[in-house]
């Protein structure tokens, strides 16, 4: 079982809706504009029905080099996650 490519995505989402390919990578290129500049600017964006991207600052913490053992600071930063929406969980588990 393999995984849904780009193109595969445009072209069934294409043949569902009736429009071009063309139409359809246009679309989902803003909305992924649309997402990063709305993470970047309030800190989350959501996709009802599929879940949200939510900027989120992560703590210095202590680490280990697996190779050595050795222990090691980890810088704080900051991170993008995706929360899956509960209809999303419910519909595919």
């Amino acid at each position: 079982m393999s995984k849904m490519t780009k193109s595969q995505l445009l072209e069934a989402v294409a043949s569902k809706t009736g429009h071009t390919k063309k139409d359809v990578a246009m679309l989902l290129g803003v909305l992924t504009e649309i997402a990063y500049s709305e993470v970047k600017k309030n800190g989350e964006f959501v996709v009802p029905g599929l879940g949200k991207l939510v900027k989120k600052d992560r703590a210095a913490r202590m680490g280990r080099n697996p190779a050595t053992g050795a222990q090691i600071q980890i810088p704080a930063k900051t991170v993008v996650k995706f929360r899956v929406a509960k209809a999303c969980k419910d519909a595919v588990l």
